[in-house]
């Protein structure tokens, strides 16, 4: 199976990176370039914000599936899946916001078990919020 990952190497996608190489995917990932990939990997490197630049790195390929990972409103996925369609027989749109979106006692753990100030642990967890609404976005597709 041959798969895109758009992020690769934060904390969900790298661990579903290994699970995709150990078995047998042929994975590419589509990043900055500002973190190490694992062996076996192939790195596109492009900001996915900018839409010229990506199509340029992506070229003509096709992939099975498109995972995104670091989508968190729908000004930035809706340009992305249009630059995957016809591209892949499936994007993905995988939504952290569950993990940030049951109230204070999440933010409070995370806060703590991470050493970033409830404050900064606030303004991350916001980010669910549209992500929530880039569910919307992939339903509507």
């Amino acid at each position: 199976m041959k798969v895109l990952f758009i992020g690769g190497t934060g904390v969900i996608s790298s661990a579903c990176a290994e699970l995709a190489v150990a078995r047998g995917f042929e994975l590419t990932v589509l990043n900055r370039g500002q973190r190490k990939t694992l062996p076996g990997v192939r790195q596109l490197t492009s900001d996915i914000t900018n839409p010229a630049a990506t199509a340029a790195a992506v070229g003509g390929e096709h992939w099975d599936a498109v995972v995104d990972y670091i989508a968190f409103t729908p000004a930035e996925l809706e340009p992305r899946i249009a630059l995957f369609r016809g591209r892949t027989a499936q994007y993905i749109f995988i939504s952290s916001a569950s993990a940030y979106a049951a109230g204070e006692s999440v933010l409070g753990l995370f806060a703590k078990q991470t050493g970033v100030r409830r404050t900064a642990a606030a303004r991350f967890a916001g980010r669910g919020i549209s992500r929530d609404d880039c569910s919307s976005v992939v339903d509507l597709q």
